[in-house]
């Protein structure tokens, strides 16, 4: 399963490992697009859905660091909360961590965040979520997951944009 939009996000299920790759190319350095991943003050700005609200808890980013935040929306400050792990901060190509809903805390994922320079002061970002079971997988792609990679990307985007300015 393979989907793309408008803005080239493309989320991909493999059919023989329980795994979700997700490809987005940003028109900025890698560096900046790196800074955007490890620094709270930048996360809290793009990850997620529109809707979200999100709050950091805890965030000790670099290898054997941890981190932990609240996502907001819909007038509950603390409609969710998420954690997991740093396992490996390479700046500026790669990004290992952990990451588990609260919600459902045997549902833990192993994410791997590689970002590739391109031409033009641009960059390819490619996260790969390996879970336990394709009853996971196939759970977290239905709980709305891929609005909420998009339009985060999306701010992203305008992110970027600013920081670049």
């Amino acid at each position: 399963m393979t989907t793309t939009t408008r803005r080239e996000t493309e989320i991909e299920a493999a059919k023989d490992v329980p795994t979700i790759t997700i490809t987005r190319e940003f028109d900025a350095p890698r560096e900046l697009v790196f800074r955007a991943w490890t620094d709270p003050e930048l996360v809290v700005q793009w990850l997620g859905p529109k809707a979200s609200r999100m709050r950091v808890t805890h965030w000790d980013c670099r290898t054997g660091g941890s981190w932990a935040y609240v996502d907001g929306r819909d007038g509950d400050p603390e409609y969710a909360a998420f954690y997991g792990s740093f396992h490996e901060v390479r700046e500026p190509a790669r990004l290992v961590q952990t990451f588990t809903w609260a919600g459902a805390p045997d549902g833990v994922s192993l994410e791997t965040l590689t970002l590739e320079e391109l031409p033009g002061g641009r960059t390819r970002s490619v996260a790969v979520s390996v879970v336990e079971t394709f009853e996971i997988r196939d759970m977290i792609l239905s709980s709305g997951m891929s609005t909420g990679v998009i339009e985060g990307y999306e701010k992203l985007d305008e992110l970027l944009g600013t920081e670049r300015s």
